[in-house]
C-alpha cells in the first residue's frame, strides 16, 4: 500500500527550487538515510530507527520505503534487520556489478567502537526484501565503511574509518575496502593511522572520475571544514588535503559526478545554521585544487533545535534530477526527508 507521506508536517523547509518529502516521520528517532535507484527504475530509501539519538540500543533497526513517482509518495515500511541483541544503522550503499542495490549496515553490541562493532552487507533488488551476503572480518574494526563506488578494472569500492570519537589519535585511521567479486568477499587496506582528531578524515564520499582518478570528501572532527581525498592510481595511493569549505559542523557530505559533462556536486548538510548545501564545481578543476571550491546554494532549511540531532546528506542522481536524503528533528523526535533538485549543470556553477 502507498500513500501521501508528504502531508505530514515536515520539520524542513524547501528553498531555491527543491521540493521535499517525508519518507519516515516522527515518532521515533529516524535518521541516517541511504537513498539509490534500484534496478526496476523506483527509488529507495534505508534509514535507522530508534528510541533516541544513539547508535548501539537493542531497539535500533534498519527499515526501508520505495516511491515509484520520483520521490513524491512512498511504500509503507518494510524491515531489513531489527535484532533485539544488536544497534543497527545504515552507513553506506552503492551498486553491484549487475546494478543491484547494496547496503552497509552497521551492528554494535553496546561495547563501543572496536571489538563491539561490526559490518554486514545487504543486497535488494526491489526495496523491500533483503538478503545479507557479507559479513567481513576486518581489522581495525572500522567506525563506518562508507558509500560503495566502482573503478573499472579493480572492482567495487568503499573507503572506511576507525578510530574513536574520543579523540583517540593512536587508533585514528582510514583506508579502502575493494571487492573483486560483488561485493562477496572484501580486502581491506589502510592509507593512514595514527591521526589527530583535526587530521583525520571520517565519513568519506567517492566518485570515480575515470582513468583511475578518485575523488572523495571527507567530514573533519574538529572545527568545521571538510577534507578532500583524491587518488590517480585507482586507489593504490591517496593524497589527503583540505578544502576551502568551512561552512559544515561534523557532518557527512555525499558526492555525485556527472561523467558527461565533468560536473561535480557536493552535497553537505550545515550543523547549527540547519541548512542542506549544494556546491557545483568541475571535477578537473578541483581535484587539482582543493581550495577552489565555489559558493553554495541553500536546497533546505531544519527547524531543529540541537546541531547535531538532524544533519548528514547521501545523495543520487536520476536522469535529470538529484535526490538528497537527510534528517531532521530532535534526540527522540526526528524525521527523514528526501530533497529532489534539478541535477547540477554547468548553469549551476557559481
Amino acid at each position: 500500500m502507498f500513500y501521501e507521506m508528504a502531508r505530514e508536517s515536515p520539520k524542513l523547509d524547501a528553498l531555491n527550487g527543491s521540493a521535499i518529502s517525508v519518507v519516515s516521520p516522527p515518532p521515533r528517532y529516524n535518521a541516517w538515510p541511504m537513498v539509490q535507484e534500484l534496478p526496476c527504475g523506483r527509488l529507495g530509501c534505508a534509514y535507522s530507527c530508534g528510541s533516541s539519538h544513539t547508535t548501539d540500543e537493542g531497539a535500533r533497526g534498519v527499515f526501508a520505503r520505495v516511491s515509484d513517482d520520483g520521490a513524491k509518495i512512498w511504500s509503507d515500511e518494510s524491515c531489513v534487520t531489527n535484532a533485539p541483541e544488536w544497534g543497527e544503522v545504515t552507513v553506506g550503499k552503492g551498486l553491484d556489478p549487475a546494478g543491484v542495490m547494496l547496503l552497509w549496515i552497521r551492528r554494535q553490541d553496546g561495547r563501543g567502537w572496536g571489538a563491539g562493532t561490526f559490518h554486514d552487507l545487504w543486497r535488494t533488488r526491489d526495496g523491500l526484501s533483503w538478503v545479507r551476503i557479507a559479513s567481513p572480518a576486518l581489522d581495525p574494526h572500522p567506525i563506518q565503511i562508507t558509500d560503495i563506488f566502482e573503478v573499472p578494472g579493480c572492482g567495487l569500492m568503499s573507503l572506511w574509518f576507525a578510530g574513536d570519537y574520543s579523540r583517540d589519535a593512536a587508533g585514528n585511521s582510514w583506508g579502502v575496502l575493494e571487492s573483486a567479486d560483488g561485493g562477496a568477499t572484501w580486502t581491506q587496506r589502510i592509507v593512514e593511522r595514527g591521526l589527530a582528531s583535526s587530521e583525520w578524515p571520517t565519513e568519506p564520499c567517492a566518485a570515480h572520475l575515470g582513468g583511475g582518478r578518485i575523488l572523495a570528501i571527507a567530514r573533519s572532527e574538529g572545527a568545521g571544514y571538510q577534507f578532500q581525498l583524491t587518488s590517480d592510481d585507482g586507489g593504490a595511493t591517496w593524497k589527503r588535503e583540505r578544502t576551502n569549505i568551512s561552512d559544515v559542523l561534523q557532518s557527512t557530505p555525499s558526492l555525485l559526478f556527472d561523467p558527461g559533462t565533468g560536473v561535480v556536486a557536493n552535497y553537505y548538510y550545515q550543523r547549527g545554521a540547519r541548512l542542506l548545501k549544494r556546491r557545483v564545481a568541475f571535477a578537473d578543476a578541483v581535484f587539482a585544487n582543493p581550495g577552489s571550491w565555489p559558493e553554495p546554494v541553500i536546497l533546505a532549511r531544519g527547524h531543529e533545535e540541537r546541531p547535531f540531532d538532524a544533519g548528514n546528506v547521501n545523495a543520487i542522481a536520476i536522469g535529470n534530477r538529484h535526490f538528497a536524503a537527510t534528517y531532521s528533528g530532535t534526540a527522540s523526535d526526528a524525521a527523514v526527508f528526501v530533497v529532489a533538485t534539478d541535477a547540477a549543470t554547468r548553469k549551476h556553477l557559481r
